[in-house]
Formats: structure tokens, C-alpha cells, sequence
């Protein structure tokens, strides 16, 4: 049985409308700040797509008005699910633009825990789109993703090994230093600047890293800013793997 649900968010970004509009309307700018590999073809009624970890998600369109207003809408399933995204934008005196969010769709038997999720997950994305736009404008990020399985490890057992191959304490806080040496990587240093009981993420000079707990599951996206970025989502997995091999 399908219910339907719909999330409104409103931010208030440091850039103007026309930067806002190439980081939520075209594929390059939407990896910089949001999941996976994306792509928009750029006018209403092209299509969209986001691929995460091999899971492609296609859409199509649904507005198309730079500067202004952005929607798409994935076709619907067997089981009546669907998701619509709409992006409104406008901009403010001073170079600054408030960003209107609206996502909806049809949740499937399971919609409680779903919404729940959709939820918490879109403060803490406007809040990488507001990373993004403010430490890194005019670049664009190369998405890196990583998943591993963590079985029946609990998540306080998680956390703790997650905020110690980061040299955090246990209770990591916004603005503290994390520091971690993937193989075959340059050392990751950097600050936090989101942490709760599912995510943390620390900016460095050359990205924005996530690292993201859940029941059963560790996931990593990370956007990336520097060069030499060809090996990183591998060294990532294999950082993640040993992560989860430690007592």
C-alpha cells in the first residue's frame, strides 16, 4: 500500500541565483553537493538520472526555467511509488538567494521509517549544498561513494570506530580537527562541520566528506575538488573495509 508524503525545506544560500541554479539544475553541480552521479538534460521534458553505487534512478523534467525554477519526476513503479523534486529559486539583495525545496511522491508499506529518513537527510544536504557554494564556488566535485555491510555490529560499535580512524573523540562536535590516511591517498585533514547520530562531515581544502552510519550499513559520499581523483573511490572502500574489520 502506498501513502503519500511531501517535505518542504527553505535555506538561504551565499551565492547568487544563477550560481544556486548551475548547482541544483545541471548534472556536474548536483554531484558536487548532493548522492551519486548525475545527469540533466537541460530543458523541460529531458531527462535526469542519478546513479548511486550502480542503482540508477531515472526521471524526466518536469520545469525548466533558469534562475528560477526546477522540477523532475521519476516515472512510477508497479507498486504506484514515485518521487518529484522541485527547486525554487530566488534571489536576494546582497548576492544571496533563497532556495525553496519541495519533495514529494508516493512512500511505499514501509513510508513511516522512509519519510523519517527523507526528513532528517534534507537539512543535512542543504546544509553540503551551503558547504559547497561557500568554500568551493565556481568548481565542481567529482562524487565518490562507498557501502559496505556491517552485519550485526551496533551502531555506538560504529560510531566508535568511525570517529576513531577519524582521531575524534567519541563525541565528535562541529569544529573539531579530523585526520585519517586512506592508502594511496593524500592524509585527510580537516574540520567538522556537521555531526549528529547518523553523519559526519569534514571539509578539507579540497572537499567535503561524508560518512554516514545506519543499522546494518556504512556508507561514505564525498565530493571532490582536487586533482589525482581517478583512484579515490577505490582507496575509499578499501579504508571503509578495514574500518569495519576492527574489533
Amino acid at each position: 500500500m502506498t501513502h503519500p508524503f511531501e517535505i518542504g525545506q527553505e535555506t538561504t544560500l551565499p551565492a547568487n541565483p544563477e550560481e544556486v541554479w548551475e548547482a541544483i539544475a545541471t548534472g556536474p553541480g548536483i554531484d558536487s553537493w548532493f548522492m551519486g552521479r548525475n545527469e540533466v538534460e537541460p530543458r523541460e521534458g529531458g531527462a535526469a538520472a542519478m546513479d548511486i553505487g550502480g542503482n540508477r534512478q531515472e526521471a524526466h523534467v518536469t520545469a525548466y526555467e533558469p534562475g528560477k525554477r526546477f522540477a523532475t519526476r521519476t516515472g512510477t513503479d508497479d507498486d504506484g511509488r514515485f518521487m518529484a523534486f522541485e527547486y525554487l529559486i530566488e534571489g536576494l539583495d546582497g548576492g544571496s538567494t533563497v532556495l525553496r525545496i519541495v519533495h514529494s511522491g508516493m512512500l511505499g508499506d514501509n513510508w513511516q521509517d522512509e519519510y523519517d529518513a527523507l526528513r532528517r537527510g534534507w537539512p543535512f544536504h542543504l546544509h553540503t549544498l551551503r558547504e559547497y557554494l561557500a568554500h568551493f564556488p565556481g568548481r565542481t566535485g567529482i562524487p565518490v561513494f562507498a557501502m559496505a555491510p556491517s552485519g550485526e555490529q551496533p551502531t555506538q560499535q560504529l560510531r566508535a570506530a568511525l570517529t576513531r580512524a577519524l582521531s575524534l573523540p567519541s563525541e565528535a562536535a562541529v569544529g573539531a580537527r579530523a585526520h585519517a590516511e586512506p592508502i594511496g591517498l593524500p592524509p585527510l585533514d580537516g574540520e567538522v562541520t556537521w555531526a549528529d547520530d547518523e553523519r559526519i562531515e569534514v571539509r578539507t581544502a579540497d572537499g567535503l566528506y561524508t560518512f554516514h552510519h545506519a543499522p546494518g550499513i556504512v556508507l561514505m559520499f564525498h565530493h571532490l575538488f582536487g586533482p589525482d581523483t581517478d583512484s579515490a573511490e577505490a582507496a575509499w572502500q578499501q579504508w571503509l573495509a578495514g574500518l569495519l574489520a576492527w574489533p
